[in-house]
């Protein structure tokens, strides 16, 4: 994972200018890229690169979290009706002028006569020659170099890339699918929570809210959800894709922030999914739902594609609403979809991956409860250190000193310790005692 992710990254896959990874590679090397960049592909790199870098702590891969973020906040948010911010727009296209990628490469000439002195430098770094790397042009990319650079010259490297993001702004533009997405955005708002709260960016938190508050408030229509909106117009009944993307958008942000309308928008969108979504005969959930225009046929499945199956996001999202409110409704649903799914690994378990891991977390859901308040240093230091844990099955509750855990959670009735933040680890019926070190917290999540 972490060699895959380490060579996209450095190589013309990733824009090494504005930031964000494109569609996908056409050679062995990802040199070359199909230069479109899409929502839903970045969101789930976003998710990958914060994982990865809990796991190992490679600077490069918080670094090109950062820059794909702020790609995505300067580049994909479509305006509401007012003018302000609303959603995370689908999709930056690869062709301008009817040209694919013309935007983005370069000729060594234009380089050197922006760069001056610099050139050679950057010529070195990210393998730019008089002929270039591809169809005569240049892909930027720092795969080509083996050897390390300096600090210093590392800043003059940062220096060159603004200079010619600055140019290449001037260029014209690839089109723009300002669509806003249910099901995409779900995956980008959750990715940036999580991010946010990982890194302790409090604007990449609000960021994802925005794009929340705006999905309720457009897109949401007498207790319904609707799948696309473009200029003004709503467009199409939403899919059990973006009810399971909103859901699990909605989970993150309860959990970055503790906002209780995020909790509620959740569960009150999973018994939407249960009314007209519910498959009664053979379990699980039909993409569309019951009252939507007719089709052929209603499909049903928890393959994963280019994006996660609805069915298995929404195992993961029973299973966290369980853990995180107690009632027993939801692990029964939970257990349901993946009962209902469950023979077909037999047959193929490669497009499973999501539902297995719904399975893994039902099963051993590491619960870190944080008794505190949010606005406290301590509590924060807390939060921080389940936020930067590597553990993938994570279940997060900030409960205030006083308030009461739901009567089935295994560390029901624990409190703080002499009045100080206080965190327990929770593995099944099995709790750690009592932690107010972050060091100590960081030991039990392993």
């Amino acid at each position: 994972v972490t060699q895959a992710l380490d060579r996209m990254s450095q190589g013309g896959i990733y824009d090494h200018l504005g930031g964000g990874y494109a569609r996908y590679s056409t050679d062995a090397e990802w040199l070359a890229p199909h230069f479109e960049k899409m929502l839903y592909d970045n969101a789930q790199l976003i998710d990958l690169l914060r994982w990865c870098w809990c796991a190992t702590g490679n600077s490069l891969f918080e670094t090109r979290l950062r820059e794909t973020i702020g790609w995505t906040l300067r580049e994909m948010i479509a305006p509401d009706d007012s003018g302000g911010n609303g959603g995370f727009a689908a999709t930056l296209d690869a062709d301008s002028e009817g040209v694919e990628g013309k935007y983005y490469v370069w000729d060594a000439g234009e380089i050197e006569t922006a760069l001056g002195d610099d050139a050679a430098l950057f010529f070195d770094a990210y393998d730019v020659t008089p002929t270039g790397n591809w169809e005569g042009h240049t892909i930027l990319n720092r795969t080509a170099q083996p050897r390390g650079f300096t600090e210093a010259e590392e800043s003059r490297l940062a220096a060159c890339r603004e200079t010619l993001l600055a140019i290449r702004e001037k260029r014209i533009h690839p089109g723009w699918d300002d669509k806003v997405l249910a099901d995409w955005n779900g995956l980008m708002i959750a990715a940036m929570a999580n991010a946010g709260a990982t890194f302790r960016e409090p604007g990449w938190i609000d960021a994802a809210r925005t794009a929340f508050d705006f999905v309720t408030g457009t897109m949401e229509k007498d207790g319904r959800l609707y799948h696309a909106w473009r200029a003004g117009r709503l467009n199409h009944t939403a899919t059990l894709d973006d009810y399971a993307g909103m859901i699990r958008a909605a989970l993150a942000l309860f959990e970055a922030t503790g906002a209780a309308d995020c909790l509620a928008a959740a569960t009150r969108w999973a018994d939407v999914l249960e009314t007209h979504y519910l498959d009664a005969e053979g379990g699980g959930y039909f993409f569309t739902a019951v009252d939507a225009e007719a089709l052929i046929v209603r499909t049903k499945s928890a393959e994963d594609h280019a994006t996660p199956a609805g069915n298995a996001v929404m195992a993961q999202n029973f299973a966290r609403l369980y853990f995180l409110t107690g009632d027993p409704i939801w692990r029964t649903r939970a257990d349901a979809v993946i009962a209902a799914f469950s023979g077909e690994l037999e047959r193929n378990f490669f497009p499973y991956a999501t539902l297995m891991n719904a399975a893994e977390l039902l099963q051993f859901a590491q619960q870190v409860v944080i008794v505190g308040d949010r606005s406290d240093d301590a509590t924060q230091a807390l939060l921080d250190t389940a936020f930067r844990s590597d553990t993938p099955n994570r279940v997060l509750s900030v409960i205030a000193p006083g308030a009461a855990l739901p009567d089935s959670h295994p560390a029901s009735g624990k409190g703080q310790i002499d009045g100080v933040p206080t965190a327990y680890v929770c593995v099944g019926t099995t709790c750690t005692l009592p932690l107010t070190d972050p060091v100590a917290l960081a030991g039990a999540l392993g």
